[in-house]
């Protein structure tokens, strides 16, 4: 374990692991599901998985631990994750002339389907891209996590207080939680799936939330084929670039 990843880890004050860079990925993923199955049981916490890279190690060297500023932001949620995502797409698809809404949302069939977190895995040997600590992180509700990883707040991402307020919108519809932060990638667990709801309404959220999504994510570029995954996948994942 690296000395900086002992350090920042403390700064935390709740219980957690470290899975050392080059590990198996899959290790961190399982403690992570046992420890979200024992969450359900116990209550007082949900877990977190956090990739500390270098840009994540120096985002997290300077933000604050204070217990004040995690309730300030905690106390900053509001019930408008819908609209937050609604006003995002009108935003991100102004560029869609009238008359190409349609090629725009497609009708793709296939889509990639993902039950695997990767956000903490390296290109090169799929290991463990850097130490990656598993927190148990004291909140009553998985959208707090937010408070405790703050990211956001820079080019097309969410601040963390808007990020917030999706992350509980997404829980009340789809039982979605907040799972695996790097500093520019963001995955979620979501064991019900879509929980119902529809895949193409579904992706275009995604698309608010993170429009990398689409435009740098899919082999189309279009919503129908991040549709098709996600109504087949348990996992998220969000990168912004």
């Amino acid at each position: 374990m690296e000395e900086i990843t002992k350090k920042i880890a403390d700064r935390f004050g709740c219980s957690y692991r470290v899975f050392e860079k080059g590990s198996n990925p899959k290790l961190a993923e399982e403690a992570w599901h046992a420890a979200f199955e024992e969450a359900k049981t116990t209550g007082g916490f949900y877990p977190a998985l956090l990739c500390l890279d270098e840009y994540a190690v120096e985002w997290l060297m300077e933000t604050g631990a204070d217990t004040d500023d995690r309730q300030k932001i905690i106390d900053s949620c509001q019930d408008n994750g819908k609209k937050l995502l609604e006003e995002w797409y009108e935003s991100h698809t102004e560029y869609v002339e009238e008359g190409e809404e349609e090629g725009f949302i497609g009708t793709e069939t296939e889509g990639d389907i993902l039950h695997e977190f990767t956000g903490y895995c390296s290109f090169r040997d799929r290991t463990l891209e850097a130490d990656t600590i598993l927190f148990k992180i004291p909140v009553r509700h998985p959208w707090e996590i937010i408070a405790y990883l703050p990211m956001g707040g820079w080019n097309e991402c969410p601040g963390p207080e808007e990020m917030m307020s999706v992350c509980k919108y997404w829980y009340e519809k789809y039982e979605a939680v907040p799972a695996v932060f790097t500093h520019d990638v963001m995955e979620f667990y979501a064991p019900k799936g879509l929980n119902g709801m529809d895949p193409i309404e579904a992706a275009k959220e995604h698309y608010a939330f993170c429009n990398d999504r689409v435009d740098q994510g899919t082999r189309t570029y279009t919503i129908s084929e991040l549709a098709a995954g996600l109504a087949q996948s348990d996992v998220w994942y969000f990168w912004w670039d």
